[in-house]
């Protein structure tokens, strides 16, 4: 009997370590699958449409007020959140385009976030340029954009020209669908409009205004 009892014994303790060993191993699937979740798989579907939010079709005229009163070039805007992954993965390519661009086109950054101050100067140096810097969601939404990141490329006479995304991919890396800088080329070159498909024109990223999914 005392055998029996030993052996049961030793049984129940080895069930209940494989009970444990399993809550442990679903535990850990949970949280991989939900950190898998918070950085990446949510930013690979596109952006929510908000409620109550207003279209604005190309070719229209965009009215930003004093910040663009008296600009003569093409504007290209940055909708950036310091927050937001995706907007920090994209720091180094939109850094390249006002070098490579700046010349040219007046590069302007609007900084959307509600939940942290962020100064001028911050923001300059992580862009490592000195152009202007805005704090005003009024102008993402003349513009039609609800996520970050965001371009926005106006032409001389401050029409919408290109609003949409910089690239299919998060880090920029895919130098054939660097859909921003096309748009500033075809502008440059006095091309037609070029066409985008909808990874191009469709917001992915994070959502305004706390610019979370």
């Amino acid at each position: 009997m005392f055998i029996l009892w030993c052996l049961n014994n030793k049984k129940n303790d080895f069930m209940k370590k494989k009970l444990l060993l399993s809550l442990w191993f679903t535990f850990l699937l949970a949280a991989i699958g939900y950190l898998f979740w918070q950085n990446e798989f949510q930013y690979s579907l596109p952006t929510p449409i908000p409620k109550n939010y207003h279209a604005i079709a190309m070719g229209s005229k965009i009215e930003l007020g004093p910040c663009c009163a008296f600009d003569n070039k093409p504007i290209f805007i940055h909708f950036f959140n310091p927050e937001c992954p995706c907007s920090r993965f994209n720091v180094p390519h939109v850094s390249s385009l006002i070098k490579k661009y700046g010349d040219r086109i007046n590069f302007k950054i609007v900084v959307l976030n509600k939940q942290k101050n962020f100064t001028i100067d911050e923001i300059q140096q992580k862009f490592d340029a000195k152009i202007p810097v805005y704090f005003d969601e009024a102008i993402a939404k003349k513009c039609g954009v609800f996520s970050t990141p965001q371009a926005v490329l106006l032409d001389q006479s401050h029409d919408l020209y290109y609003r949409g995304n910089y690239n299919k991919t998060r880090y920029c890396t895919d130098a054939q669908s660097n859909y921003a800088q096309m748009a500033i080329d075809s502008l440059l070159s006095r091309k037609n409009n070029p066409t985008f498909n909808a990874l191009a024109l469709k917001a992915y990223g994070c959502s305004l205004p706390k610019c979370t999914k």
